[in-house]
């Protein structure tokens, strides 16, 4: 099979609503552009305790590390898989050998050669327990060996057919870095990776801003740059900034070019306006979603997990904070996965069958406070909440989902916490229900979010079965999915999983994982067409 070329949807379609025109955006300003300059990026997302994205593998890392370090393959607007730093592959009939071919004379920004050594090299850091990677690590997690054939071809023997791997190769948790960077150490590398990108990281003051330069001797545009050649900025200095009115001001006073996860209010005023341009870039793979613990009581029992799904009532909320910019989603696939399954009928609201569902539960009793109790114990949800991915509006819903649960006797515990206690919550287990955005390209989600496997912690000690969902006849339908190479079939196992996701009540999904920007003062600003992130490969500053 010659390139294999998967068909795939945009996860980061790019919709500039301020202009309507193009792909990179024009940044709301008519002045003419410039070459060179220092374009200011104000982050709200929590500041990377590493910037090396295979240590761990979250989604703040993949933002800064887009700048620096490049994926083996891309993806077109329409999804397709296309050469980055590998120019072409083959896979076996089998599907257990892929060979790579690497794009030839191609040096990192330390001049160590990119040949198949270092290709090898990164699958083994990935894989390596001592890196404690996550994303990165289960996304190669089939890769038996990777062999040097020679300089520029890589042969990858995987342990059993990995129908996902392109996609899995396309990402910034997987991206290719220098083997002499990896040796320094991980405390050096996470200070600085080195990389084949457009920037390189020069200066990081921890709880300030990052600093990077431009790569002048750049030479592996993406499928999302317009030109050949290094970047047209000098430099980016990467700020982080928690607070979003603080972001929305300096954004306006031009203090910064491009910031993150915006106001509702501040996406609406900018697409009414001609000043600030406003990009959507949905991240692909999961939705945001609350998932429920059927690990430990009381959501072991599936009557309590359907009535806090039937008392939840997400949709007014939903309406009320998000002023229109978000859309419900009835999927555990973003909206953007063409393999997508929607079923909108279980999760309509309907108190009186919450009720109904907890009395035959045997949680009959009531408290003074109304919490419903069940031999001595409160019908009690730990709910963590990381101030780091939540943003406020996400916040506020919760709060509103906490009081319409407790109409019916729960007793909903909130805790707003930062991202490394959030961590800590639920590697010791500390939570009945969550909110835990994942990304990554493609359906095979599923198998990292709901295959009982993953109940178990990668080495970096994160697991993603956090709904602790452990279905024999779920787990066959993943497995079969992600071994086989048919698309019609892999899209029919897929929706077959869905819909025992989607009725084990397990999860409620709420929208899309948010992923906005609002430029001033900048153009050619655009997304990746893997998990969204943005580049600044064509940006340049308004004159």
């Amino acid at each position: 099979m010659r390139r294999a070329l998967v068909p795939l949807v945009l996860a980061a379609s790019v919709a500039l609503v301020a202009t309507g025109c193009s792909p990179a955006d024009d940044g709301g300003d008519t002045a003419e552009p410039r070459d060179g300059g220092t374009l200011v990026y104000a982050t709200g997302d929590a500041e990377p305790t590493c910037l090396d994205p295979h240590v761990g593998g979250n989604y703040p890392q993949a933002l800064i590390s887009t700048q620096y370090l490049e994926p083996l393959v891309g993806r077109e607007p329409d999804g397709t898989i296309t050469p980055w730093l590998a120019e072409d592959w083959e896979v076996s009939e089998d599907g257990l050998t892929w060979d790579f071919t690497l794009k030839s004379d191609v040096s990192f920004t330390d001049g160590t050669p990119l040949d198949a050594e270092a290709v090898k090299i990164n699958i083994e850091h990935l894989q390596d327990p001592e890196t404690a990677s996550s994303t990165g690590y289960l996304a190669v997690s089939k890769v038996a060996e990777v062999e040097v054939v020679d300089d520029t071809h890589a042969r990858f023997h995987l342990a059993e057919p990995d129908s996902a791997l392109l996609e899995s190769l396309s990402m910034q948790w997987t991206a290719i870095q220098s083997p002499a960077g990896i040796a320094r150490g991980m405390e050096e590398n996470c200070a600085a990776p080195i990389g084949t990108g457009p920037f390189l990281v020069d200066e990081w003051v921890p709880q300030q801003q990052i600093t990077l330069v431009r790569n002048d001797d750049y030479a592996t545009p993406g499928p999302e740059a317009q030109h050949e050649g290094p970047a047209y900025l000098d430099e980016i200095v990467w700020r982080f900034i928690p607070d979003a009115a603080t972001r929305q001001a300096a954004l306006a006073s031009g203090e910064v070019h491009v910031i993150d996860n915006p106001l509702p209010a501040d996406i609406v005023a900018a697409e009414g306006g001609d000043d600030v341009a406003h990009i959507d870039a949905p991240r692909p793979g999961s939705v945001n979603r609350i998932e429920l613990n059927a690990g430990q009581a009381p959501f072991d029992d599936v009557r309590v997990r359907e009535a806090f799904i039937r008392a939840a009532d997400p949709n007014p909320g939903i309406e009320s904070l998000y002023l229109g910019t978000v859309t419900r989603s009835y999927s555990p696939l973003a909206s953007t996965e063409p393999m997508a399954v929607s079923d909108e009928s279980l999760f309509a609201t309907d108190p009186e069958q919450a009720n109904a569902l907890l009395d035959e539960a045997g949680w009959t009793e009531k408290d003074d406070d109304g919490v419903r109790m069940k031999d001595g114990r409160r019908l009690t949800v730990r709910f963590p909440v990381s101030t780091n991915q939540s943003v406020a509006a996400e916040q506020s819903l919760f709060e509103q989902i906490q009081a319409n649960a407790a109409a019916v006797g729960f007793e909903v515990i909130l805790t707003p916490v930062d991202l490394s206690v959030w961590y800590a919550a639920l590697g010791a287990n500390e939570y009945e229900a969550v909110s835990a955005p994942y990304t990554r390209v493609g359906a095979e989600v599923l198998r990292v979010l709901y295959h009982s496997d993953a109940i178990t912690p990668a080495p970096s000690g994160y697991f993603a079965n956090h709904a602790q969902l452990a279905d024999p006849e779920l787990d066959a339908l993943l497995d079969e999915a992600s071994a086989t190479q048919d698309e019609d079939a892999r899209a029919a196992l897929y929706a077959q999983a869905q819909q025992r996701i989607l009725e084990s009540f397990t999860i409620l999904p709420l929208y899309d994982q948010q992923n906005h920007f609002l430029t001033r003062g900048v153009t050619g600003v655009t997304t990746l067409g893997t998990v969204a992130t943005p580049t600044f490969v064509d940006a340049r500053l308004a004159g």
